[in-house]
């Protein structure tokens, strides 16, 4: 029986509430730079709050899936209720790329459209989406951990790939790197020789070089860039900072309560977001609780710096007990530690 157009209304909002059912698209989100803010097309301040959400970098070449948890509406609307308004997806270069012996039923085509998906979904339900080369390997090695930086041989055709895929999508914001470390500034500027316990020495690639990578598709989103010392320490980031054709630079670090440069970072920090915007890309802390992370949010939002919490997992590789995990079920329950981020975000939505 063909229904009524008020009774399919009825059906989709019940659905709705039920999260059986995604909204359908309405306008779409946009980010762009304009001098150190972050701002959506009608040039509002964007403040990027949200939550990273673990799995790709490491499903595809260790647990034979792509993701660590549901990927559908349901899902997606309990990272919603917790006012967020950005999530960011961690990569892994082989799964992408389709090299190196990863299982072709998880890489290549497949991760690609996967990741599609979901970035796709995100963005339905109005969320800021930033991808991440999180795992890479040099020559014939799989992306199975973090090397020092990106590697020569795969890392420029990895961005290449995914800056043309996504380049008409304003919604996606480009992060290099995840965490560069055991390098210096002019490594991480330039094309060097760098050092892995696993992979010893291999070609590396210096970020400014993965940027040019990214524009020559014509790109034209924000594109973090993260420091030194696995992303904690900003304090050669304005000295050592590229040229963008696009003006759409924006510096990345990580912060968890073991992080050893606090004051000094902090101070560089402070100091970089008077020029560009700064993202915060992971924040959190192992214990279990939210004594370190409170005080850094409220810090962070004196300056107007944005902050995504490590990590949306539960029960997979992260828990609160052994890790950051933010919550202890897929319904969105907070761990005590989840429990600090999402009351503060809650805060600041109701503020």
């Amino acid at each position: 029986m063909r229904a009524s157009r008020s009774s399919l209304a009825w059906l989709i909002a019940a659905l709705l509430l039920l999260g059986l059912a995604a909204p359908s698209a309405g306008a779409a989100p946009w980010i762009g730079v304009s001098g150190n803010q972050l701002v959506d097309q009608d040039g509002e301040v964007v403040r990027l709050l949200g939550v990273n959400r673990a799995g790709p970098e490491y499903g595809c070449v260790e647990e034979g899936k792509i993701f660590d948890g549901p990927t559908d509406w349901a899902s997606i609307k309990a990272m919603k209720s917790w006012k967020i308004n950005s999530v960011r997806v961690p990569l892994n270069e082989s799964c992408w790329l389709g090299i190196n012996g990863v299982d072709p039923g998880l890489s290549g085509p497949v991760y690609r459209a996967a990741i599609r998906e979901y970035v796709s979904g995100l963005e339905r339900a109005g969320l800021y989406v930033i991808l991440d080369l999180h795992w890479a390997a040099p020559r014939f090695g799989l992306a199975t951990g973090l090397i020092p930086l990106p590697d020569a041989e795969h890392a420029p055709a990895f961005w290449s790939s995914v800056a043309a895929e996504y380049r008409e999508d304003r919604g996606v914001i480009f992060d290099l790197y995840n965490e560069p470390h055991d390098v210096t500034w002019e490594c991480w500027s330039a094309a060097c020789t760098s050092y892995d316990s696993y992979f010893g020495a291999y070609p590396s690639v210096g970020l400014p070089e993965l940027l040019a990578v990214v524009r020559a598709t014509g790109a034209q989103q924000p594109v973090m860039l993260g420091g030194l010392d696995w992303a904690s320490d900003p304090r050669g980031w304005l000295a050592h900072m590229p040229a963008d054709p696009a003006h759409a630079l924006v510096a990345s670090n990580h912060t968890y309560e073991f992080t050893a440069c606090e004051r000094s970072c902090r101070k560089a920090l402070a100091n970089i977001a008077r020029r560009v915007p700064v993202v915060t890309g992971e924040l959190g802390e192992t214990d279990c609780s939210h004594r370190y992370i409170d005080p850094y949010m409220r810090w962070a939002d004196r300056h107007g710096i944005s902050y995504l919490a490590w990590t949306w997992d539960a029960g997979g590789r992260w828990t609160c007990v052994e890790g950051t995990a933010l919550i202890d079920n897929y319904d969105g329950h907070p761990t005590p530690y989840g429990i600090g981020f999402r009351e503060h975000l809650r805060r600041l939505a109701a503020g």
